[in-house]
């Protein structure tokens, strides 16, 4: 239960933007005010002061309220008592003033650190306590200790656990964002050995051999010519390793993919269960596979609103078949959904696509390489 969205943590940007949206715009927290309101309706007769006293506390407490979404810092804690206080002020005319408190538990769970909030609201709580045995029976006080005390607790635990989670969604983001830079950093490494290794031996060659035809050219022409045609054909190779390591630097591993797949899905609390075939891919059919299984989770965090996910690389008689399954809503797939895309790059190698997505039942995605299609690929 959660009267406010703790979307003011100092968790980062992008945790408040996504706890908004799951906890929806800052009004909707207003509906409890209805409770402010609710003990009045049951009393006999007309108690026009009460209800008065309510309705001015309410229009004070509006604007405190949506300025604690805006405030920072020590501005924004001292709602906190001043929410409280006011609350404990409309108890003594009206016993729906708890419902102030309430919120203040909320604020509280909210900005303060776990130990500062438990400690606001237990005093919070004695104070209200002391109200309520001091203005009302002793059967009615006894109960609307124990609705603050269950309320309250269970308002405050949802927005400590609201906390927890988008702090922890935070730090699932920033690993995920350093898995991606060290996998950036060794790419690069890796690019720049390669890059030595081909290019530093073969432009070698090439210096030297230019120059001895250099010196032939006028002692010994057929010699010169000799050695310009080993330039050319050094050249020739050089140009042909140069698109193979392009192609190597294009392609993205699909172990790299799982676990970068593993974090976003992680991060989206959607758990996912691999299983992968020892095989070795040609790279070719590698960047494929890695692409689709790409593509594929990004459906899957966009659309599919699923808790599960399942990915199966599976070698069988020559066949590679990759499965990517979900028990989400299904029936969401449409064409700009990179299906296309998808569709052409597996055509491409001489794969097939098959997709079944029933509404209501999931998705599930399967791709299949032919063993032709790998031996084509296979260097």
């Amino acid at each position: 239960m959660s009267l406010l969205r703790p979307g003011r943590m100092h968790v980062g940007e992008n945790t408040r933007h996504e706890y908004d949206d799951m906890m929806g715009p800052p009004w909707m927290g207003l509906v409890y005010l209805v409770f402010l309101f609710l003990p009045l309706m049951f009393w006999s007769g007309s108690p026009v002061r009460p209800w008065a006293v309510s309705a001015v506390a309410a229009l004070v407490f509006l604007p405190m309220y949506f300025a604690f979404f805006r405030w920072r810092g020590l501005r924004q804690r001292a709602l906190i008592p001043a929410v409280a206080a006011l609350g404990l002020a409309v108890i003594t005319v009206n016993p729906g003033g708890n419902t102030f408190v309430i919120y203040a538990f909320a604020m509280a769970g909210t900005v303060l650190p776990l130990r500062h909030a438990l400690l606001a609201a237990g005093a919070m709580l004695v104070l209200t306590a002391a109200l309520f045995f001091s203005t009302l029976p002793l059967p009615f006080a006894v109960g609307y200790v124990a609705m603050v005390t269950v309320i309250g607790g269970l308002v405050l635990g949802g927005v400590v656990l609201a906390r927890a989670r988008a702090r922890r969604n935070a730090e699932l983001r920033l690993t995920q964002d350093e898995v991606g830079r060290l996998a950036a950093l060794a790419e690069r490494e890796r690019i720049g050995r390669d890059l030595h290794d081909l290019l530093g031996h073969t432009l070698s060659l090439v210096a030297i051999k230019s120059e001895l035809a250099g010196r032939l050219v006028d002692a010994d022409p057929q010699a010169a010519k000799r050695q310009i045609g080993e330039v050319e054909n050094v050249a020739r190779q050089a140009l042909a390793q140069v698109r193979e390591a392009v192609v190597g630097i294009r392609a993205t591993g699909l172990q790299a993919e799982l676990a970068a797949t593993r974090l976003a899905l992680l991060s989206a609390e959607v758990h996912l269960d691999q299983r992968r075939a020892p095989v070795a891919l040609p790279p070719a059919l590698e960047s494929v596979l890695a692409m689709t299984l790409r593509e594929a989770t990004t459906n899957v965090l966009r659309h599919a609103q699923a808790s599960r996910v399942d990915v199966e690389l599976l070698h069988d008689a020559g066949e590679l078949r990759l499965v990517i399954s979900d028990d989400g809503r299904g029936g969401a797939l449409q064409p700009g959904n990179g299906l296309a895309g998808m569709r052409e790059r597996i055509a491409g190698v001489g794969g097939l696509l098959d997709i079944d997505s029933p509404a209501g039942g999931g998705t599930r995605l399967q791709v299949t390489l032919p063993r032709r299609a790998i031996e084509e690929a296979a260097p």
